[in-house]
């Protein structure tokens, strides 16, 4: 008779990985279960365009990451994970030619707002600064799940992380830095006037002077590797190519970790109607570039930016949102754009470079968004389709294929609009846990939701082991 494992994890995406490292470090006996030929889930690199061109088919940037408290007590540089950084984190450029920049430095960012906003700014950020390490920790875990490290820095962000983007908007006065704060807060994919989008666009900013918004040296897939590298160390085991359709395909184990979408979990599990009302947010339409040199951005700034937001309004953001929100075909889209091979020359061959851009589509769109999102590119970059070698496109039913997670081209794993962005995938007082005791789920569609950090993971992973211990 098979001995009985301690933990079956469906799902070698990084939440999955981090989840199966957290529990083999505690002596676990643990196995992952990926039904894709290889690791990675949102974080891979394939060349999807042109050979020698390294692309990342979802995530690129991983502002949460590279200070992740679940990823900086592991030891991943030992197993090959490298940042490496911009000389700008993010750029937010202007049809004048002039840019709004988030910087590592403060005074920079706040300088490039313009005299009338520059000292709101500092003074926005200013009780937050050199408070990472506990302002992370209290913030990207489920909100009720004890004191937090740092209550009065807690309790300070929290009075402006509750607020929508569009009240805190209001603290400046001129459009750059409105546009630049209606950027950070899009990346939730939620109406700017929704509840903690506020929050989200201040805890990147935030990232970026401490931590940076770097890249891993030869693509996303590192930090996938890295943490299979350190589970294999702990005597983990790693299966790919293996669809699972029911807990009977699996192993016996005590508890099975799915870092999957609630509703597959539920069909796998048994679960039945658990999740059927859980919400899906809106999709991407995504691009991948082989360019034969680097975006010719007008603005300086953005030129060396490993991020570039597009949207010079924040009217116009707010509208390409509602677009996508409301199941509008785009027109004017916001653009969320990465640059990797300004900082890391091994992802293209030489003088050639890759670029990474999407705009917000509804769920399930089956339209193209080529040409409106390579026209809202030449407005700020004219020449960029000349130096275009190929491109490789997808939309929410392709981004569905790459990765089974992303219902309907969601890439977030489920809403965040109003409360959904704590509260999720459903109120419980242990959001990891289901009605089968012994099946967690471990996604981004649980707190602190989306975003390469692990911490999902490394939450499911504690609420895994509490429940064994109490069975032991």
């Amino acid at each position: 008779m098979a001995t009985m494992l301690d933990a079956v994890v469906v799902g070698a995406g990084p939440n999955g990985l981090t989840a199966a490292v957290e529990l083999a470090r505690r002596g676990l006996a643990v196995e992952v279960y990926e039904a894709a030929e290889g690791i990675g889930g949102g974080a891979r690199t394939e060349e999807l365009t042109l050979p020698g061109f390294r692309h990342d088919p979802c995530s690129a940037v991983h502002p949460l990451g590279v200070r992740s408290p679940a990823f900086t007590a592991m030891p991943l540089s030992r197993y090959g994970l490298e940042w490496v950084h911009p000389e700008l984190p993010m750029a937010h450029p202007f049809p004048d030619g002039t840019a709004a920049v988030l910087s590592r430095l403060v005074g920079e960012t706040a300088g490039s707002l313009g005299p009338r906003d520059a000292g709101a700014y500092r003074r926005l950020v200013a009780p937050f600064q050199g408070k990472w390490p506990t302002l992370a920790a209290d913030f990207l875990r489920t909100q009720w799940d004890g004191l937090p490290r740092d209550p009065v820095t807690y309790a300070r962000f929290g009075m402006v992380a509750a607020q929508p983007a569009a009240l805190l908007t209001r603290r400046f006065h001129d459009e750059k830095a409105r546009a630049l704060f209606a950027g950070l807060a899009a990346h939730g994919i939620a109406p700017l006037t929704g509840f903690g989008t506020g929050g989200m666009a201040l805890l990147f900013a935030i990232a970026a002077h401490e931590g940076g918004w770097p890249v891993p040296r030869g693509g996303s897939q590192s930090i996938a590797d890295a943490l299979a590298g350190y589970l294999r160390a702990l005597g983990g085991t790693i299966h790919t190519g293996f669809e699972v359709k029911r807990l009977d395909d699996l192993p016996p184990a005590r508890a099975y970790v799915f870092d999957t979408s609630p509703t597959a979990m539920a069909r796998i599990a048994g679960l039945g109607k658990m999740f059927a009302n859980y919400r899906y947010g809106p999709a991407v339409f995504k691009i991948d570039y082989a360019l034969d040199g680097p975006v010719p951005w007008t603005a300086e700034p953005a030129r060396k930016a490993g991020t570039v937001h597009i949207g010079p309004t924040y009217g116009e953001i707010k509208g390409a949102l509602g677009a996508a929100l409301h199941g509008d075909d785009p027109s004017v889209p916001f653009l969320i754009t990465s640059q990797p091979t300004l900082m890391d020359r091994t992802r293209a061959p030489e003088g050639k470079h890759t670029f990474w851009v999407y705009g917000h589509v509804p769920n399930g769109w089956e339209g193209d968004a080529t040409e409106v999102i390579e026209r809202q590119l030449e407005r700020f970059a004219p020449g960029f389709r000349d130096l275009v070698l190929a491109r490789a496109t997808a939309g929410p039913p392709q981004l569905a294929v790459r990765n089974a997670n992303y219902v309907g081209g969601d890439i977030a794993i489920g809403s965040v609009a109003a409360l959904r962005l704590v509260v999720r995938p459903r109120l419980a007082r242990v959001p990891y846990a289901t009605a089968h005791p012994a099946v967690f789920l471990c996604s981004s569609a649980t707190p602190p939701g989306p975003g390469v950090h692990g911490m999902s993971g490394h939450h499911a992973a504690k609420a895994v082991w509490r429940s064994l211990r109490r069975v032991r």
